[in-house]
């Protein structure tokens, strides 16, 4: 027998034996449902969350997804956390792709929407007067430790932990060490594993709610659904954008917030791109908002031009827990 079958009949049959101590119960469609922490999660039976909770050995992803390129992994170390539930970081993303437009947006409701304590540590970049900046992500992770999900995240860039505020050209010193920061607004997420995990171990804010993935042959349009009317509140519907760089880029990206506690934390996430494009035309992306909770929370912002958008069709990543960090005034 191959190797790669004995690893994947390894792995089903583990699964199993560990499966019924696992699962607290089923969801109504027959979904494994275990306990995170108290609250009560619906899993892919089978799926990596299933049998792995965010460790499984990447003989094992390799046996189930032989064309992927795991060589990065390998040279990354999980380790065991207590992060509100027992977990290992970093977590993995192994096939995923996103697409990212920056707006400008009104800097005194960037300021305003920041708790005041992560206030002090970290600012919005102001790129001219009167406007910061906003970034509007929609992922698609494929396959990862966490199984498959979708996720929009809106955040608001700002200046390093602990660093200096110089405007545009602090956001053109992050640009080019490709290491980013952001304080994360808005997480909606289409699992609720992805929801509970984020909120209880990342201290996050998600919530669930339908989020469509339609991928067409020129664009691709994520679908945000409003919880109250069932229907697409936020519409992005992103170019895909021609020649994509196959060019290696390793970015990094901070999130300052606070822990449950009113401890200030910070988390950060590791992205390996395979394949990237950037584009400042207008025409690039379609932001749709209707009358919904989100749409309205965006429309707040007061968003203006949109100064760059991002095509990465291709990227795996490596999400790390969040680490309690020294105010400005405990550091001196």
């Amino acid at each position: 027998m191959h190797f790669r079958s004995v690893v994947a009949a390894g792995a089903l049959l583990l699964s199993s034996l560990v499966g019924p101590v696992w699962a607290q119960g089923a969801a109504a469609d027959g979904s494994p449902v275990i306990d995170i922490a108290g609250h009560k999660v619906p899993v892919v039976r089978g799926g990596l969350y299933d049998r792995f909770r965010s460790n499984p050995p990447l003989s094992v992803i390799e046996a189930e997804a032989p064309n992927l390129d795991l060589s990065w992994f390998k040279t990354l170390k999980k380790t065991k956390l207590d992060i509100g539930f027992e977990s290992y970081s970093p977590n993995f993303y192994y096939k995923n792709s996103r697409v990212t437009a920056v707006y400008t947006a009104d800097i005194e409701r960037l300021r305003e929407l920041i708790p005041p304590k992560v206030l002090a540590e970290v600012q919005p970049l102001q790129i001219w007067l009167g406007r910061g900046l906003v970034a509007i992500t929609a992922y698609s992770y494929e396959h990862c430790d966490n199984d498959s999900y979708n996720e929009v995240a809106i955040s608001i860039v700002t200046s390093k932990l602990g660093g200096s505020n110089w405007g545009p050209f602090s956001l053109l010193a992050q640009s080019m060490d490709k290491d980013l920061s952001g304080y994360v607004l808005k997480l909606p997420v289409n699992t609720e594993l992805a929801r509970v995990r984020g909120v209880v171990g990342y201290n996050l804010p998600k919530w669930l709610i339908p989020i469509n993935l339609k991928d067409g042959e020129k664009s691709v349009t994520f679908e945000v659904f409003d919880a109250q009317t069932g229907k697409p509140d936020v519409v992005i519907e992103a170019r895909k954008l021609d020649d994509p760089s196959n060019k290696e880029e390793m970015v990094t990206n901070r999130f300052t917030n606070l822990d449950q506690q009113g401890n200030l934390i910070q988390g950060h996430s590791v992205s390996r791109q395979l394949s990237h494009a950037s584009s400042m035309d207008q025409d690039s992306v379609k932001l749709t908002l209707q009358d919904g909770s989100l749409s309205g929370f965006i429309k707040s912002l007061k968003l203006g031009r949109m100064v760059k958008y991002e095509y990465v069709p291709q990227f795996q990543g490596a999400l790390y827990a969040p680490e309690r960090v020294k105010s400005a005034a405990v550091r001196r």
